[in-house]
């Protein structure tokens, strides 16, 4: 007879993506094995990947088949359980959350609409990219959100090449406008010029490399506006050298089918656009119960993350709007970054287990260890920030070596030391048994 303690809380994560599913690991490992508590995940898609790794994606610079995660899988791992679903309502007096009906490609209903219960409910459904209602944007742009989006940039690519090949055109080219100049901009028009490259190498040279027209464009004056001004500079430098077009101070104010339209009035001539430019968090966040957002949709978190108006409803990551005390008692908004995502897992972890053996919430201090930029096979730009480094500043093999440790922290916290060692084992064996580039 089984007489194992029945679990005292149901605790439900919204949202696989890096925060949510480092936190169903964490809390699953901690809680649900011992059955302290049920953690339950939940997620429209069946499979996670690292988001920071959609520009390779996009690029074929990695197939994303070999880097996903099934979340049935981690969940029988990490002793947490995950139901497919997309929430769609939240119910705070019942306690309850909404989910819409699964449907197959033919529009057929798999799974109907459904109810779940919580004790506690942790909201971590990440960000999308915001256009600004920019007029065609939506109509005649790419985006890179999520994995579909990045395979349908490098489906959309190769079909170019493929075309340039069958026309045997000797000035055949190919132009991209990448709307956005941070690190997802910036990393992705290095990222497809590596590809050109490549692609010229495999048999694919209809478009020469030097007939691939990347133009970034960006609204601010520099490119990476967001990160230090060396580091943008420096940045700026190594486009240059690598053939990408920078246009800074410049505003999208319509996109067509065959370019985009400034708003100083110029005309930018494109046969693919690229949307990198802005997020926000998902529509629905602004009319779940009550809770109190943004102008960008973000979830109002006080510094235990906990939604400004009900205790029992966390947020994290892109979705949440947390304003913190630095060092010096000023107050300032976390900003959307991965490591706040990850360091907000962990945070919001201990806090979880703490409550659960009667403790108080935990507050989040936020701690900036600097930035990274990966300029594909050609370099990497960054700082290190930290109470021995201080700012340093590093670029080339040292910063690309650091920029490649943070995929392989999060496979780490996902899967223990052990693990991630074999995984990338494998990644270097299968360097040898396959193209540099995903070619299909």
């Amino acid at each position: 007879m089984n007489h194992a303690k029945a679990p005292k809380k149901s605790i439900v994560v919204v949202g696989g993506g890096a925060a949510g599913i480092e936190l169903a690991t964490r809390l699953g490992k901690k809680l649900g094995k011992k059955q302290l508590a049920r953690i339950t995940l939940v997620d429209a898609q069946n499979t996670h990947f690292w988001k920071p790794l959609l520009h390779e994606v996009a690029a074929g610079s990695l197939n994303a088949f070999e880097d996903e995660l099934s979340y049935l899988a981690q969940a029988k791992w990490s002793h947490f359980h995950f139901i497919p679903g997309r929430m769609v309502s939240l119910n705070r007096t019942e306690k309850s959350i909404g989910l819409s009906p699964i449907v197959d490609d033919h529009g057929h209903e798999v799974v109907p609409e459904r109810t779940l219960q919580y004790d506690q409910l942790v909201i971590a459904v990440g960000s999308t990219a915001n256009h600004f209602n920019t007029p065609g944007a939506t109509e005649h742009c790419l985006f890179l959100d999520n994995r579909q989006q990045a395979e349908r940039i490098h489906t959309t690519l190769i079909n170019h090449y493929l075309h340039a090949q069958a026309g045997n055109d000797p000035a055949a080219k190919l132009r991209i406008a990448i709307i956005g100049a941070g690190a997802t901009g910036v990393e992705l028009a290095a990222e497809l010029h590596y590809a050109a490259i490549e692609l010229a190498r495999y048999g694919l040279d209809a478009i020469k490399p030097e007939h691939l027209e990347v133009t970034l464009i960006e609204g601010g004056d520099r490119v990476l506006p967001a990160l230090p001004e060396r580091i943008s500079a420096s940045v700026a430098q190594q486009l240059n050298k690598i053939g990408i077009r920078v246009r800074t101070g410049q505003l999208v104010s319509e996109i067509r089918a065959d370019g985009l339209v400034t708003r100083g009035g110029e005309f930018i001539e494109s046969d693919l656009r690229i949307w990198a430019a802005g997020i926000k968090a998902p529509e629905f966040l602004t009319g779940l119960d009550g809770l109190a957002t943004n102008r960008i949709n973000q979830l109002l978190v006080r510094p235990t993350l906990q939604t400004t108006l009900d205790d029992h409803v966390y947020a994290l990551g892109d979705c949440s709007s947390c304003t913190v005390a630095n060092g010096s008692g000023k107050s300032f908004t976390i900003p959307p970054r991965a490591q706040a995502a990850h360091q907000q897992a962990s945070l919001l972890a201990k806090s979880l287990i703490s409550q659960n053996r009667g403790g108080e919430p935990l507050t989040f201090n936020y701690q900036d260890y600097g930035s990274l930029i990966s300029l594909s096979r050609f370099s990497a730009v960054g700082n290190l920030m930290g109470t021995v480094t201080g700012d340093m500043m590093i670029e080339g093999a040292l910063a690309k070596l650091f920029y490649i440790s943070l995929y392989r922290m999060h496979q780490m916290a996902l899967f223990g030391k052990l693990r991630t060692g074999t995984l990338i084992l494998k990644d270097l064996i299968s360097r040898t048994t396959r193209p540099q580039l995903k070619l299909h």
